[in-house]
């Protein structure tokens, strides 16, 4: 099976990096199963955890991750801090820099306040895990009064590692903001490649920069399309793999679902006793059209990053996209459209010749895209920015611990969003 295989080939790996690593209660976990106590390793660790399981299986997002990060405070001593996206670690920290006056009062007495999302039941019985550290509390509020950068250091002195599921696609853009603030001088370990549902692969080298994944040939019949696509596509198998070459993965692993085309490019970055090791390029179902122009979320990204070079101050939090057609007739008469929802932080407003920089990014970086947009058959994009938190709500309301997606899909979440707009 390849649930404890690849666990037991995870746990190795990350033990041989880091030696320390699996000391006895030296994990916290901040990760939302809601209903479900499941571990992103696979399975119940239970000695290896500081944080309790019920924590995680609570309806509430937000209470789910505030109540493990109080747990989290509590084990100075800890060694890694585990999440199942890097989001949830994004959010956690979060919660952290707004609520951490109260979160050293509730140290400090061994209580859990009431919150909204935590049922009183479930809460007595966390907070007969609790018990009252005013030397922690007095510890958590002098580093927080210091600043926030390096804060996962300063807290937990003897921290080695942060492990999360995944760190490519749409969770990138939250492990480059925690590398750059809260988790300075940290390693970021992904341990798992998942798609369609299955696991396929294990990252067998921890203190690598750049992720990259051992495909294990029992694990699930895997094909493989070359990219760019050709007329006639003929799928490869593991040992007809190329070296450097880029492939659109095919799955098929689960009851009812063959040959899968997951829209998951991969890239062969070698391999490891014949097994090819690939890392993940690109999401090629997560893409922006209105009129058939297709822009990959990777390269969408790419330009919006280059746009926020020209708007001085300005660090992105996050962002979204939606298709004008989501908007229905509240559009109005306007030819087909991005809307492009931003977190800003160091500004709070833009000009509107700012605000276009982005559209003429995109036409610069995409010549479908301006050839529409010269013959007006898609309109200029249309930028809003969001209040602080807006997208921690929608991750919340989305009611799945699943990576966000950065192309919007439902009008109702569409509709929290504009609720948010600030400009």
């Amino acid at each position: 099976s390849p649930l404890p295989q690849g666990s037991l080939l995870y746990l190795d790996a990350l033990s041989t990096a880091f030696p320390r690593a699996l000391t006895r209660r030296g994990t916290a976990l901040l990760h939302w199963t809601p209903g479900c106590p499941l571990t992103p390793a696979g399975w119940p660790l239970p000695t290896l955890y500081c944080t309790p399981a019920l924590a995680g299986t609570l309806l509430s997002r937000a209470a789910a991750l505030r109540v493990q990060l109080l747990f989290a405070l509590r084990q100075r001593a800890l060694r890694v801090l585990e999440a199942g996206l890097a989001a949830e670690l994004h959010d956690a920290l979060l919660a952290l820099r707004t609520e951490w006056p109260q979160l050293a009062q509730e140290l400090a007495l061994g209580r859990l306040s009431p919150q909204p999302g935590l049922p009183e039941e479930v809460r007595e019985q966390l907070q007969a895990l609790l018990s009252p550290d005013a030397a922690r509390a007095a510890e958590l509020r002098a580093e927080c009064a210091r600043g926030f950068e390096g804060i996962a250091l300063r807290l937990w002195p003897q921290l080695e590692a942060v492990v999360v599921r995944t760190v490519h696609g749409a969770e990138r853009l939250y492990c480059d903001s925690l590398r750059q603030a809260d988790c300075q001088g940290l390693p970021f370990y992904c341990p798992f490649y998942r798609a369609a549902g299955a696991l396929l692969g294990v990252n067998l080298w921890p203190r690598e920069p750049t992720p990259r994944f051992l495909l294990c040939p029992d694990w699930a019949f895997c094909e493989f399309l070359p990219c760019p696509a050709r007329k006639e596509p003929r799928t490869a198998l593991l040992d007809e793999l190329w070296d450097g070459r880029e492939y659109e993965l095919v799955v098929t692993a689960q009851p009812g679902e063959y040959r899968c085309r997951t829209g998951e490019v991969l890239r062969v970055a070698g391999f490891h006793k014949q097994c090819p090791v690939v890392e993940p390029v690109r999401r090629e179902r997560q893409t922006l059209s209105v009129r058939g122009e297709s822009i990959p979320e990777e390269q969408f990204c790419q330009s919006l990053c280059r746009t926020l070079k020209m708007w001085p101050g300005a660090r992105l939090i996050d962002y979204i996209c939606a298709e004008s057609s989501l908007l229905g007739d509240s559009s109005g008469p306007c030819a087909p459209h991005y809307e492009v929802f931003m977190e800003l932080q160091g500004l709070r407003d833009l000009s509107e010749g700012q605000r276009y920089k982005l559209d003429q990014c995109l036409q610069e970086d995409f010549p479908v895209y301006k050839s529409f947009r010269f013959k007006g058959s898609i309109g200029p994009l249309r930028l809003h920015l969001v209040r602080p938190g807006s997208f921690t709500r929608l991750r919340e309301a989305l009611g799945s611990p699943l990576p966000m997606p950065r192309v919007l899909r439902q009008e109702q979440l569409l509709q929290l969003l504009q609720g948010s707009v600030i400009s």
